[in-house]
């Protein structure tokens, strides 16, 4: 019950944080303002959240394009300490080689993750009309993955399914990348 407990605390606390920096990392490949003088308040959120974590390392990591290297780190990181500890929690002989690959599947599936819920949330917004900063990011952050969706899907009755199709496509991305970590380990 403890290990379960635990490991449920720090799979919160590390998808939030490793959310963040892969966000972050994302908004800033599309190049979305996230200063405070953008009035971008998801940005500022992103950024008090991962500022203490990104910014010592951005002086090592030099960014690679538009890749903002030290976020991803940060993200990778944040999911080895997380699967470093479960695997001392739970007092495991050897196994120690299991723990980079857990955590490059925990990062994938919390890209996964992220996406479908950025996804819910732009179909949500898209049913009511808003002028809303945070409603334009979302759109935003997006449209790069619906716009080939939508090349190929036209809309039905008026209606954009393109969310719709991306949602079940995470979700068989979800199945395929479960039944490899299961095969791997």
């Amino acid at each position: 019950m403890f290990y379960q407990i635990v490991s449920l605390l720090l799979e919160v606390a590390t998808g939030v944080l490793a959310g963040a920096c892969l966000l972050r990392l994302y908004m800033q490949y599309q190049r979305i303002p996230m200063s405070a003088r953008s009035g971008n308040p998801l940005g500022r959120f992103i950024f008090a959240l991962t500022d203490w974590l990104v910014l010592p390392l951005r002086r090592v990591l030099p960014p690679i394009g538009r890749l903002d290297s030290a976020s991803l780190v940060a993200a990778c990181l944040l999911e080895l300490l997380q699967f470093g500890l479960l695997w001392l929690l739970a007092g495991a002989d050897g196994g120690l080689f299991a723990v980079p690959i857990l955590a490059a599947f925990g990062l994938l599936h919390l890209i996964i993750s992220g996406l479908t819920g950025l996804v819910i949330v732009y179909a949500v917004l898209s049913w009511m009309p808003t002028q809303s900063v945070i409603s334009d990011v979302i759109e935003r952050l997006c449209a790069p993955l619906l716009t080939p969706i939508r090349r190929l899907l036209p809309l039905v009755g008026g209606i954009d399914l393109s969310p719709l199709v991306l949602l079940v496509l995470l979700q068989i991305a979800s199945i395929l990348l479960g039944h490899l970590q299961g095969a791997l380990l």
